[in-house]
């Protein structure tokens, strides 16, 4: 199928479209930028030419992807990327820069959701089916697994990194590590209790979901897990924490109290 361009958008002779993509009016899509099968560019939406897109991709109005990093020390001149997946919806207002590093990408998965205004900054690795909800901003070097949701007005600190399945209460301020599978809020953030409903709709219960819990109450008490039965998500779990973490984790709620 051919593809679809509004006359008013700019689109640079060096830029490579696949088949089936869609262009709105005033769009801008630069040199170098490549842009996979099936995506839709909204009205107004900037894509610089640091953009490796894959397909079916649905870039909203007012979006802009690839941007200079806001790092008063990088040089434009620098080459570096903005890495995107497939099956991605960036709604009105969101930006993403790309790295800071030579030849280095901020990444995105598939299958992702980014609300109105969100923001991913440069270096930034966002794993695969995680939602940002609206005014989500996450600072650099951020590293955000598979399956998360960030709630509302949600702000992470710079090195966090926030474990898959996890769900991050809105309006919070994430300053250090947040586990996966974990619900964490509050002011100052606490790991409350594991992401129940996220954990359902994963498909992770039964036996699965009891290692969980066991695990969650034994990370409370700071003990091993090396007790546990090694399922497949106890296995990450370990493995995620046996990463040396650049900012430490947060703490849980003391339900004695």
């Amino acid at each position: 199928m051919t593809s679809s361009i509004h006359p008013t958008a700019y689109i640079a002779s060096t830029a490579i479209l696949g088949e089936n993509v869609t262009v709105g009016p005033f769009a801008v899509i630069e040199e170098g930028a490549l842009i996979g099968n099936h995506c839709q560019i909204g009205a107004h939406a900037v894509i610089h030419g640091q953009v490796r897109m894959g397909e079916s991709n649905i870039v909203h109005p007012h979006a802009v992807l690839g941007g200079l990093p806001q790092d008063l020390s990088f040089d434009a001149k620098t080459l570096s990327w903005l890495d995107i997946g497939d099956g991605n919806v960036f709604r009105e207002g969101f930006t993403a820069h790309r790295a800071t590093q030579v030849n280095g990408s901020t990444h995105i998965g598939s299958n992702c959701y980014f609300m109105n205004n969100s923001h991913v900054a440069h270096d930034c690795t966002v794993g695969n089916k995680t939602i940002f909800a609206n005014n989500v901003a996450i600072g650099g070097f951020v590293e955000v697994g598979n399956n998360v949701f960030m709630g509302g007005a949600v702000v992470v600190h710079q090195f966090c990194r926030i474990g898959s399945y996890a769900i991050v209460q809105g309006t919070t301020g994430i300053n250090m590590d947040v586990i996966p599978y974990m619900l964490i809020g509050g002011r100052p953030a606490k790991h409350y209790r594991l992401n129940i409903v996220g954990l359902r709709r994963a498909g992770i219960i039964g036996e699965s979901y009891k290692v969980l819990s066991s695990a969650f109450r034994l990370l409370k008490k700071k003990s091993s897990l090396d007790s546990l039965q090694l399922t497949e998500e106890v296995q990450y779990l370990k493995e995620w924490l046996a990463v040396d973490s650049k900012r430490g984790l947060h703490g849980f709620v003391d339900i004695s109290q």
